[in-house]
């Protein structure tokens, strides 16, 4: 943990740098005289609308689980959404540690095979993919139509929703193929055991695997043979998108500055579908900062006023989400020693 809040403050020092850079001295006093006009009363909503868009993302896992007969308590889902945002953030492996954390704690305590646990935490996944790439298209449309922007940002957006519509095929490809998870989770298995040099039991480990597989796949069946039931997933997971696009809005509302509602689908698309790539760097800090003040100026934003958004946003969707997962750390950490349940 250590290292990772080191790791965030170097990446803050990397933004400051470059708003130094393309800002100097004065830029950066517009920036911070512009940091102080915000507007508490609609700022405190943008942290208000985060914890709601955590709330309606942990009731769309919560659905799925239900589905698949697996005994969980809203409480618990919630928990685990923001310990696994907490781990997302400080381990460099976005995207698959926050992942893998929830699945072995959802694991763990509901006694269920973990196989059907992260079925359904990758169709979570798939679906907020789906409906983030939805309103990355939709807003780029109309944005196209009525502003007419710079190529560079058209290439962009292009090349995003590219890869993120090939993300979602490839993950619902492995969803489905039995034989090709399989031939990928043997040769995981064949590659630890090259480099443990023969201290893990490989039987054993295969023979785990095998069932995983197995609950993975027949989590997956459930899930494709009722859609009916994925009816209430997807309401919760398209409030919880909803109200996270709000508090890029909200920010914008509280510095005065007035911007256009797909402008900031853009940005936020863009950025969500970056943060799914496992860059390295814990909470992608610096060079999101960098991504979103940057598309921000790109789509007709002032540089001061896009900085001071970036900034603001941030601190919510970044610095606030780390103090609260690591009082859900802490939380679960005070609630063994008790000898309670998480």
């Amino acid at each position: 943990m250590k290292r990772g809040i080191l790791f965030l403050l170097i990446g803050l020092s990397i933004f400051l740098v470059y708003l130094y850079f393309f800002g100097g001295k004065t830029g950066i006093a517009d920036i911070a005289a512009k940091l102080q006009t915000a507007n508490l009363s609609y700022y405190s909503l943008a942290f208000i609308s985060i914890i709601l868009s955590m709330l309606f993302s942990s009731l769309t896992w919560h659905r799925l689980l239900n589905i698949l007969s697996i005994r969980a308590t809203f409480r618990k889902a919630f928990l685990y959404v923001w310990i696994g945002t907490f781990v997302d953030l400080l381990i460099p492996m976005e995207s698959v540690s926050g992942e893998v954390s929830k699945a072995y704690l959802m694991s763990k305590n509901s006694n269920v095979n973990s196989g059907k646990v992260v079925a359904s935490i990758l169709s979570h996944r798939i679906l907020s993919m789906t409906i983030t790439l939805g309103g990355l298209i939709i807003s780029s449309v109309f944005f196209v139509l009525k502003y007419n922007p710079p190529e560079l940002i058209l290439y962009f957006i292009i090349t995003i929703a590219s890869c993120t519509a090939l993300s979602i095929v490839l993950l619902g490809y492995l969803s489905v193929r039995k034989q090709t998870t399989r031939k990928i989770v043997n040769w995981v298995i064949n590659l630890a055991a090259r480099i443990s040099r023969g201290r893990l039991e490989l039987t054993s480990l295969r023979s785990k695997a095998q069932k995983m597989l197995k609950a993975f796949h027949q989590g997956i069946g459930i899930l494709t043979r009722n859609p009916k039931a994925l009816a209430g997933p997807v309401v919760f997971s398209i409030a919880s998108w909803s109200l996270h696009v709000l508090v890029y809005l909200l920010v914008f509302t509280s510095i005065g500055f007035e911007i256009s509602l797909s402008a900031i689908i853009i940005v936020y698309s863009i950025t969500v579908s970056l943060q799914t790539i496992p860059l390295g760097i814990p909470g992608e800090v610096g060079f999101m900062e960098f991504i979103m003040t940057t598309l921000y100026t790109l789509l007709g934003v002032p540089f001061v006023v896009s900085a001071a958004a970036t900034v603001l946003t941030r601190v919510v969707t970044l610095w606030f989400k780390i103090i609260i997962g690591y009082a859900a750390v802490q939380w679960i950490g005070i609630n063994v020693l008790m000898g309670g349940t998480q």
